[in-house]
């Protein structure tokens, strides 16, 4: 008699461990819909990313301290590797968000993707060149966000071992005399 196997809930863990940092890959998604929202998290978690999920521009702002209004506190070592946005969203739009953003000294390098579920090349073209790294079609795939996450990656293994390579010349600058010593053991 063959063994019947019966459907169980799949435990998709969110570790990121495994890219090094737990909190190397850290994605803002903001989206009104609460359907979309769960959706990206899904997606994102599923890629090992670490999510926040927020409903509006407006609270995305403030996660970030952005907010003139209400001034978030103790978000000096904040670390959003990416900010992917829905467009259209009452109050203020993806594009506004985007905007300020890239306007900030503080989140200004942050890649920012806008989603939406309407291909309008103007508002497309707009947005890429406001600076958005990538315009996304609704609904977003996997492939999509598995792209993001490896160029991003990418990125970061980069942005590391530049300053890795800044350490270790600004170390034989402070102290030449044992940098050369070390070059002479080796």
């Amino acid at each position: 008699m063959a063994e019947v196997l019966l459907p169980r809930k799949m435990e998709i863990p969110n570790d990121p461990s495994k890219f090094g940092s737990p909190d190397l890959l850290h994605v803002l998604a903001v989206d009104d819909s609460h359907v979309d929202r769960k959706f990206i998290e899904r997606l994102l978690r599923v890629s090992s990313c670490k999510v926040t999920v927020v409903d509006s521009a407006t609270r995305a702002l403030q996660y970030l301290g952005l907010d003139v209004e209400e001034k978030s506190v103790g978000f000096e070592d904040l670390k959003v590797n990416l900010i992917m946005t829905d467009y259209s969203m009452p109050g203020m739009t993806g594009y506004e968000l985007l905007k300020k953003i890239k306007e900030s000294s503080a989140f200004r390098q942050v890649p920012v993707v806008i989603m939406s579920s309407e291909n309008i090349l103007p508002r497309i073209d707009r947005c890429l060149e406001e600076g958005a790294e990538d315009f996304l079609l609704k609904p977003v795939k996997l492939s999509d966000v598995k792209r993001l996450r490896d160029s991003l990656m990418k990125v970061e293994d980069l942005s590391f071992t530049k300053s890795i390579q800044k350490r270790e010349l600004e170390t034989e600058n402070v102290y030449p005399v044992h940098s050369q010593l070390k070059r002479a053991k080796i």
